[in-house]
């Protein structure tokens, strides 16, 4: 209280009155005890994590467009946006089940099951990743000669990165699981970005080319430096909290719920990121690298999302497990207007610094500015709804989101193809934005007909049934 009472004073006589209230309000998140609070809490965190790492994220592609060029750059981050993308596709969903299963076996004591889920996932991801990793080397062999001569060497040196990228997502989801969220986000958000840049700055300075390869490289090596620091202290930590012992293991329970969720994130994960990969198939690299530029700076909008549905996915296990409707739609709600309100204020900022935001890449990436206007209409149809797609999953509807985001993804693909060759990448951006408003109606129905939620920012709780279907 002293604290906020002293910060109360040093603000302007004209912002007191509201900057008071905010204060009190932020301090009482941080001492109330509760789910509720806990979860607020952890959404902060994530929150000031995902600040951090956004500012790094795209400073570090400002200094990679910048030392490769357009071209080069272009090649580089469609290239590892493939990667990535199957690398955590690779999970098939166990990193999320984690969150389903783990709270409820902490809220009953079964830390058997706990040593058991989390042991058998990270191995999971292990042989998973390496499974993949096998694939993409054989379709490289057999395929490499039908690939622009350019992307070869990229693809196979990020396809070696793959069993840490799904090592990391395991580990991920266990941190969330835990309410640890800056051992959950930080490795991947904050230290990779860091070792990409820091290992692409040592190589040219021992005489590398500036080029994609290059890049590739750097990459390779911070993802084995993140994923295995962070192995480590995951493990440490989970040790200390459920200590050694017997483990009990349920794996094909574990994988009837995960493998629903791969389908549902992978779909999902597929329609964040289809666009860049349409985009390089049908474009040249530095158009390529002109739309990500455009899409990674709107991208400051899109951890608003991404810190809410990591602190909602372990409020809303628990509630289902112990709490009543009414908790879970108030959740729901809570969840979908910390969602909105930050996404309109921090897109309507991002949109008005567009030019210069986009300038610090190069003077040929400020042609990105209105595709940046264009994908913020897609990110907050998307906001109005919060994290639903997780509040069907922790509520056991993972299955009916598959379909839904099929169709949100077969349109987004559709509407990239049509559009594309006519229109280049503003019809990227089109296609990618209105598959974002399919995909928050669609989440709207889904919740609202299995959970009896009228889920929608500016609706009020009483909104909500009075039941919920099995």
């Amino acid at each position: 209280m002293a604290v906020i009472e002293t910060a109360e004073k040093m603000l302007p006589a004209s912002l007191r009155p509201a900057g008071g209230r905010l204060l009190r309000m932020l301090g009482d998140i941080m001492t109330r005890r509760g789910e509720k609070a806990a979860a607020q809490r952890m959404a902060l965190t994530a929150f000031a994590i995902r600040v951090i790492s956004a500012a790094l994220a795209f400073l570090s592609q400002i200094i990679l467009a910048r030392l490769m060029g357009e071209y080069e750059y272009g090649i580089f981050v469609f290239v590892w946006v493939l990667i990535v993308l199957f690398g955590d596709l690779s999970c098939l969903g166990f990193h999320t089940a984690i969150v389903r299963f783990l709270p409820q076996y902490k809220a009953s004591g079964a830390f058997e099951e706990i040593r058991g889920l989390t042991g058998t996932a990270r191995i999971f991801g292990l042989l998973s990743g390496t499974a993949v990793l096998a694939i993409g080397m054989i379709g490289l062999h057999l395929f490499g000669d039908r690939i622009q001569s350019y992307y070869v060497v990229p693809i196979f040196l990020g396809l070696l990165a793959m069993p840490m990228i799904a090592l990391g997502d395991i580990l991920e989801g266990t941190s969330r699981a835990n309410h640890w969220p800056v051992m959950a986000l930080s490795p991947v958000y904050i230290i990779r970005p860091i070792l990409i840049i820091t290992c692409m700055l040592v190589a040219i300075g021992l005489g590398a080319p500036h080029t994609a390869v290059t890049a590739m490289q750097a990459a390779l090596v911070a993802t084995y430096l993140t994923a295995l620091g962070q192995y480590v202290a995951t493990l440490i930590r989970l040790r200390r909290h459920y200590h050694q012992g017997p483990s009990k293991i349920d794996f094909l329970s574990w994988l009837s719920v995960a493998f629903p969720i791969f389908l549902i994130e992978g779909v999902s994960f597929l329609l964040t990121n289809s666009d860049v990969v349409v985009v390089g198939i049908f474009l040249e690299p530095h158009e390529v690298a002109i739309y990500f530029a455009a899409a990674k700076t709107m991208a400051l909008v899109h951890f608003i999302n991404f810190s809410v549905k990591a602190a909602s996915g372990p409020r809303f296990s628990s509630i289902i497990a112990e709490g009543s409707r009414a908790e879970l739609a108030a959740a729901a709600f809570d969840a979908a207007r910390w969602t909105f309100w930050p996404a309109l204020a921090v897109g309507l900022v991002v949109l008005a610094a567009g030019h210069v935001l986009l300038s610090l890449f190069g003077g040929a990436f400020t042609a990105g500015y209105v595709l940046m206007a264009i994908l913020l209409a897609g990110i907050l149809a998307k906001a109005l709804v919060g994290p639903a797609e997780t509040l069907l999953m922790m509520a056991g509807k993972q299955n009916i989101c598959v379909a839904l985001y099929a169709g949100a993804l077969t349109s987004n693909v559709t509407l990239n193809i049509l559009l594309i060759p006519h229109f280049g990448i503003e019809g990227a951006a089109i296609a990618t934005a209105s598959a974002m408003g399919v995909e928050a109606v669609l989440l709207h129905l889904a919740v609202r007909r299995t959970l009896g939620i009228a889920l929608f920012a500016f609706a009020r709780p009483a909104s909500a049934g009075n039941d919920m279907e099995a």
